[in-house]
């Protein structure tokens, strides 16, 4: 099969590889389309290698047409039009996985769509509602509110009930879009100071963070007693100087949790939770993809690109020829 893999001055390439094998309970699945993430660039610079027997292939979701089933799968068929959550491996023509770690994708989404899916959905699930246990009426911060999680973050709180959200975000057509996929108060952090405008609002009872860094006593300040604070990523970085006195005083839980790692039974009770309380909304159009650009599967260096250079909105995804 061809594949993107990394050269060793981190270049991407289009190369052969061998078509992965199939295990007892693994689909394989012809890819249509394979999600971007920002851990496929850290990945790329070799910051975060695959888990122990995970393909090193970048790539953490996909969508596209089962084409294989192990002995042991009872939930899928060959030729079921699927998304999925993977270790690693989406950047190529097939892709296996665990069958407890797919969704059956709606006729009415398409494969790109598709591909902006799962690992944002349980991304958001496993970090807002199981570690956080957001509960109907508390207030949501969601920090990028337009990242590929930020979307789905925002919709999935607005579906389960949340007080008010709000959401950052870093120029005044990422805010709009913030407001119109459910944010109560959608902040530019460039020009205004989200700290001051949470507070003015309420505070936050739960908060989703990717930036880390500074940002920690920041959410630490507007978090409301007994908040919890989840940390999925630290791309303003891993080191910060916090007093900690707010924490105790407020009985603050501050957290941090990964996707990738865990074994397929967590991944699939993840998965059983968001089919039976967010899949419906997903298949009736209540819950939308949002999908920003789609680069053909040999771009995937000018993708990569555009993920770095930021701006985008939604998700960024690499298409196969045939989709």
């Amino acid at each position: 099969m061809y594949a993107i893999g990394v050269q060793d001055d981190q270049s991407l390439k289009l190369q052969e590889r061998p078509t992965p094998e199939v295990s007892a309970t693994d689909v394989l699945i012809s890819v249509r389309s394979a999600g971007l993430n920002r851990a496929d660039l850290m990945q790329r610079m070799g910051m975060y290698p695959p888990p122990p027997g995970a393909s090193d292939v970048l790539g953490l979701e996909v969508a596209g047409v089962v084409t294989e089933v192990g002995a042991d799968v009872t939930e899928w068929a060959v030729g079921d039009r699927v998304c999925a959550l993977l270790a690693g491996g989406g950047y190529a023509e097939f892709a296996a996985v665990d069958e407890g770690s797919v969704f059956a994708l709606p006729d009415s989404i398409g494969f790109a769509e598709g591909a902006c899916l799962p690992e944002a959905m349980m991304t958001v699930w496993a970090n807002v509602f199981l570690r956080c246990g957001l509960q109907p009426g508390e207030s949501f911060l969601m920090h990028g509110g337009t990242s590929g999680i930020g979307v789905m973050g925002l919709q999935m709180a607005k579906l389960a009930g949340a007080g008010t959200i709000f959401a950052t975000a870093g120029s005044d057509e990422k805010v709009n879009t913030c407001l119109d996929l459910g944010a109560h108060v959608a902040i530019n952090y460039r020009e205004q100071d989200f700290v001051e405008l949470v507070k003015e609002h309420g505070g936050a009872d739960v908060i989703l963070d990717m930036v880390g860094g500074d940002y920690l006593q920041k959410n630490i300040s507007i978090a409301n007693p007994d908040g919890r604070i989840c940390n999925i990523a630290y791309q303003n970085g891993f080191e910060a100087t916090v007093n900690f006195a707010p924490v105790l005083m407020k009985r603050l839980v501050v957290t941090a949790t990964t996707l990738r790692a865990r074994p397929n039974d967590a991944k699939r009770l993840i998965r059983d939770a968001i089919a039976k309380d967010f899949w419906p909304a997903v298949a009736n159009g209540t819950i939308r993809p949002i999908l920003d650009t789609a680069f053909p599967i040999k771009d995937a260096e000018a993708a990569h690109e555009m993920m770095t250079n930021g701006g985008h909105i939604g998700k960024i995804v690499l298409v196969s020829d045939d989709s």
